[in-house]
C-alpha cells in the first residue's frame, strides 16, 4: 500500500461536477493499493498516516499527529501510484491491484480510519475525479507498507 499524504487547509473531491467528499484543516490522503496488500498493511498504513507527526505545536515545531489536532481525512484511490516508469514511456500499473480486489481494502481502509478520526470523505473508487487540495505548508509525505520510501 502506498500514500501521498498532504497536510491541507481544505480539500475536496467532485464527481461529474457534483461535491462527493469535502474537509478543512487535516489530510488529504491519495492511496494507491497493490497486488501483495494484506490486513496487515491496513493497519500499519492508518496507524502511520493517523500518527504522523507534521502539525506545528505552540512552538512551530511539527510535533502533533492529526489525532492531537482533531482534523479531518479524506481519501482518494489512486491506482497510478503504483505505476513502474523505469522502461520506456508509458507506465506500467502491473504491481496496482485491479476492480474489486482493490476496492474491498480501499474501503475496509476508510472504514479502519472512521474508528479513529471524527470525520473521514472520501472519493468514488474508479471514477474520474477532480480533486482540489489546499496544501498547507507545504507539507508532504510518501507513506509505503513496504517501507521502500
Amino acid at each position: 500500500m502506498r500514500a501521498v499524504v498532504q497536510r491541507v487547509k481544505s480539500s475536496k473531491v467532485e464527481v461529474n461536477g457534483k461535491t462527493i467528499g469535502e474537509i478543512g484543516n487535516g489530510l488529504n490522503v491519495l492511496l494507491g493499493i497493490s497486488v501483495e496488500d494484506k490486513d496487515e498493511d491496513i493497519t500499519y498504513m492508518k496507524d502511520k498516516i493517523l500518527n504522523l507527526r507534521i502539525f506545528e505545536d505552540e512552538n512551530g515545531k511539527l510535533n502533533k499527529s492529526l489525532l492531537d489536532v482533531k482534523g479531518e481525512l479524506i481519501i482518494i484511490s489512486q491506482f497510478t501510484l503504483y505505476g513502474d516508469c523505469r522502461k520506456g514511456r508509458r507506465p506500467s500499473f502491473i504491481r496496482a491491484l485491479p476492480g474489486d480486489k482493490a476496492n474491498l481494502i480501499y474501503e475496509k481502509f476508510i472504514g479502519e480510519c472512521k474508528n479513529s478520526v471524527d470525520r473521514v470523505e472520501s472519493g468514488k473508487f474508479g471514477a474520474d475525479m477532480l480533486v482540489t487540495i489546499e496544501n498547507d505548508g507545504p507539507v508532504t509525505i510518501l507513506v509505503d507498507s513496504e517501507k521502500k520510501f
